[in-house]
């Protein structure tokens, strides 16, 4: 790392540029649509992140792209960023400053404009359809044009690496017309992803040596490769990265902006965003997941909940000793945690710092420590799983604790009836019956399903007693098949998630069907729920 007395230390977003494209390359990804609200509340996002440049979008030829400009000049505040409005050359035989597409960047009133230009000769004359002269001098006529009405003009030379393959000539030619017209940038687009870093570096490295243009890169992730190209393409004299949070985009996507950040300031010593803005990386990664309603990838570098979280027995002993011996570095730089998985590998010392990480102390109880490692091994083998139900954990470890499960009722037996009519919706009832502080209660509740059913007849039957069961909320099921050549007799895993509104825990349940399963973890978590609450008196657990 770099000392804060190094020049490089300070953050200058013109010596190099951070340049996002989430809103536009990142849209293109399969199943991913977005509204003009979503593109104006991620772009607040990756302008915490700390970025320099935001792709808005494609004004003139996207409606909505169109809109979010429109909009963005009165609603977005943006303190680090500078937006951009992304586009195309003018058309073949058409001046730029009568093409309307052209005209159209100038109207989203954006200080950068970012130009795709051909430069793959292959491209020019079978998709462009004109001659390879042509496209330089729609290159060249563009940027000069947008340079002289006020605009930086940086330039995505699409397909280039492929280009400079089949003819490198050709490919540096383009680069050198966007820079002799006045582009700042031009970047190398690897649009098929299809690169390696080694040939990547190579041809930064030549490229940079011939024209001395500056230069930027701009990785899909077909090979797998997008954030290593990234970082070769810089180690070769690149100045500018393009990428997407979460690493979004067609096909198999784009960089991952965030582990390109991360990467270059924690493994180079290169602060590209500010030193607040790094610790914000994982709050970010998911928020974006939030808004483009994609399911955060847990095992992302640097900020997936599986980045940090170790299961092994042998790690978890290490761990006990000194953190950083499995860990590559400090969670917190990224704004994660580190994370002890419980499950049938574990040992002695990952059950002792799973338990230290939820506040308990069970260092000093020998005894304990080793019937609970036994029980989690036991529970495990028969199907449960524990490192994605830190709540079923908890509750196991305060049973043991305290010699008798967490309860707030008893449930003496359930039973679901689920009927189906031709031409209409099956409706499920269920009957639960249980005590609970100090009465019997038998009651009946419907649902849209068995589950449903029984979650509603559990929360009539105790809601009274306990009114804090209000605040929770289930907010997700996932079924898991273990045995599946058992066909229809096979075991059953079920892990749900619930929510106060303030924090989520999610618990697990096992068995020989899916209602069976479901009960018990729909169980555990209105318990663990109760207790966090505080119900009846019980004191709530530590957030």
């Amino acid at each position: 790392m770099t000392s804060a007395g190094d020049p490089a230390s300070t953050v200058n977003p013109e010596r190099f540029h951070v340049y996002d494209t989430t809103l536009r390359d990142g849209a293109q990804q399969e199943g991913l649509s977005l509204s003009v609200h979503d593109k104006l509340a991620i772009a607040g996002h990756l302008d915490e992140l700390g970025v320099g440049f935001i792709e808005g979008g494609w004004p003139g030829a996207v409606p909505k792209d169109t809109e979010f400009f429109r909009r963005a000049r009165t609603e977005l505040d943006l303190s680090s960023a500078t937006l951009a409005a992304f586009g195309s050359t003018r058309r073949a035989g058409v001046r730029a400053v009568d093409d309307e597409q052209v005209r159209a960047l100038l109207d989203a009133e954006t200080p950068v404009v970012t130009l795709v230009a051909k430069s793959h000769a292959g491209h020019v004359e079978r998709a462009l359809r004109t001659t390879l002269d042509e496209n330089l001098a729609m290159i060249g006529d563009t940027v000069s044009f947008l340079v002289g009405e006020g605009r930086r003009v940086f330039v995505d030379a699409e397909h280039f690496f492929d280009g400079h393959r089949l003819n490198p000539e050709y490919a540096v030619g383009a680069v050198r017309a966007a820079a002799q017209a006045g582009a700042e940038v031009v970047v190398l687009c690897d649009t098929n992803g299809g690169m390696l870093p080694d040939d990547v570096r190579s041809v930064v490295e030549a490229v940079a040596a011939a024209d001395g243009v500056r230069l930027g890169m701009h990785a899909h992730n077909d090979t797998g490769c997008a954030v290593a190209n990234s970082l070769a393409a810089v180690d070769a004299g690149a100045t500018h990265v393009q990428g997407t949070v979460n690493g979004t985009g067609e096909r198999t996507g784009n960089a991952d902006l965030i582990t390109v950040i991360a990467n270059l300031q924690l493994k180079r010593g290169r602060r590209v965003v500010p030193d607040e803005a790094l610790p914000e990386s994982t709050r970010i990664a998911h928020a974006v997941s939030e808004v483009t309603n994609i399911v955060p990838y847990s095992r992302q570098p640097y900020v997936g909940a599986s980045a940090f979280a170790h299961k092994a027995g042998l790690h978890a002993s290490a761990i006990k000793v000194d953190p950083d011996l499995y860990q590559h570095t400090d969670p917190a730089l990224v704004g994660n945690d580190m994370r002890l998985l419980v499950s049938d590998m574990a040992g002695r010392a990952s059950v002792e710092l799973k338990s230290r990480e939820l506040g308990y102390d069970v260092s000093g109880d020998r005894e304990l420590v080793t019937r609970l490692t036994q029980r989690v091994k036991e529970r495990e083998a028969a199907g449960y799983t524990f490192e994605a139900a830190d709540a079923s954990f908890e509750l196991l470890l305060r049973a043991e604790l305290d010699g008798s499960p967490v309860t707030f009722f008893d449930v003496e037996s359930w039973r679901v009836i689920t009927e189906s009519r031709p031409g209409g919706d099956a409706v499920s009832e269920a009957t639960v019956k249980l005590r609970a502080g100090g009465e019997r209660a038998v009651v009946t509740g419907e649902g849209n399903g068995p589950v449903n059913a029984l979650d509603h007849a559990l929360r009539t039957a105790i809601g009274a007693l306990y009114p804090e069961i209000s605040k929770l909320e289930l907010i997700d099921f996932r079924v898991r098949i273990l045995d599946a050549a058992h066909g229809t007799d096979a075991t059953t895993r079920v892990l749900v998630e619930m929510t106060d509104g303030v924090t989520s825990w999610e618990t697990v349940g096992v068995g020989a069907n899916v209602i069976e399963a479901s009960w018990e973890a729909l169980v555990d978590a209105v318990s663990y729920g109760l207790l966090r609450q505080g119900a009846n008196g019980v004191e709530p657990v530590a957030s």
